[in-house]
């Protein structure tokens, strides 16, 4: 009797231990189905967030950059914190949470004085996308900001603008085109990133 009822207790716990821990499970996945997680390698370049109270001269005012950079990381203490090589002029610590950093994507520069028609050899610099179509615009991830948003727009009108100045200088040299409908389509392509890749 004695053994039956420590058998049932035993099994009781072992129940009730199971249930807390799936439901401990779901409640870390509700808590976290928002986050994306950031992990940055020494060597990376980053934009950090300056906070009113850890940068209080860098944000006295409304008007001033809420965010400075890039900066490189020089060291990973974990996950969660890492020491910048920050300039000496801002007076604070080095280490940062990942919640004030961002990921800097270095652009491309678009190589303007490159003709890839020309006979003469001057396409040894121009940049592809799908083979000769055209030029990379690097979107991104992450959280789109007004910054970003702005940026990402002038690039497309460079682009847009660069593309349309080579098919009008191409349109010249091609013969009997001088009646030809002068409408000029823009084709984008958006390659999404793999899972592999982010």
């Amino acid at each position: 009797m004695v053994r039956k009822k420590v058998e049932f207790v035993r099994d009781l716990h072992a129940k009730v231990r199971a249930n807390i821990e799936k439901r401990t499970l779901q409640y870390i996945q509700n808590a976290n189905k928002g986050r994306h997680r950031m992990v940055f390698e020494p060597g990376d370049w980053v934009w950090i967030h300056m906070r009113k109270e850890r940068f209080p001269l860098q944000r006295r005012n409304k008007l001033l950059p809420r965010g400075d950079g890039p900066f490189q990381d020089m060291e990973k203490i974990n996950d969660n914190a890492y020491k910048l090589d920050l300039p000496v002029e801002y007076g604070v610590h080095a280490t940062f949470n990942v919640a004030d950093l961002n990921p800097f994507y270095a652009d491309d520069e678009f190589d303007l004085g490159t003709n890839h028609l020309q006979e003469e050899g001057t396409d040894e610099g121009a940049p592809r996308i799908n083979g000769d179509h055209g030029q990379v615009i690097q979107v991104p991830l992450g959280l789109v900001t007004r910054a970003r948003a702005k940026k990402m727009r002038e690039s497309l009108q460079a682009l847009v603008c660069t593309i349309q100045e080579r098919i009008g200088d191409d349109l010249k040299t091609i013969e009997g085109l001088e009646n030809a409908d002068s409408t000029i389509y823009t084709l984008l392509q958006v390659d999404e990133p793999s899972e592999a890749e982010s």
